[in-house]
């Protein structure tokens, strides 16, 4: 018998069980400037938390640790928000964020760009 997931990863929206509201809906921060953890480590901090319902990402600055890039990521892949200490978690290796499809800033609201973001990180989801 195969196992039923009840809520099905949605990549654009921000999971129900975090507790958090983004500002344009009322909620009280905003993620910009908040450092994001992978499983393995630091990734870089938030430059820009862009995106309506259906399509919400992270637009995150790796500083040296990808030779200065950004990098975006689907609200759907983090798996935690500590607004005391300006922390996000999300749920994949440095590495799998590394090799993500490349940042395009004048693609990543983009429906063909973000179909392939979220194909690839869909790929790392934990049940």
């Amino acid at each position: 018998m195969a196992l039923m997931n009840p809520t099905p990863w949605d990549p654009w929206n921000y999971h129900e069980t975090l507790d958090y509201k983004p500002v344009v809906e009322g909620g009280e921060r905003d993620l910009t400037g908040f450092r994001v953890e992978a499983t393995d480590g630091s990734i870089g901090k938030i430059d820009e938390q862009a995106g309506e319902a259906g399509s919400r990402i992270l637009v995150v600055d790796t500083g040296p640790w990808i030779f200065g890039s950004k990098v975006v990521l689907p609200a759907g892949v983090i798996k935690g928000i500590d607004l005391d200490d300006e922390r996000v978690y999300i749920e994949c290796t440095k590495d799998q964020v590394k090799d993500a499809p490349e940042y395009e800033a004048d693609r990543h609201q983009d429906g063909a760009y973000l179909d392939s973001l979220g194909s690839y990180y869909g790929q790392f989801r934990q049940l």
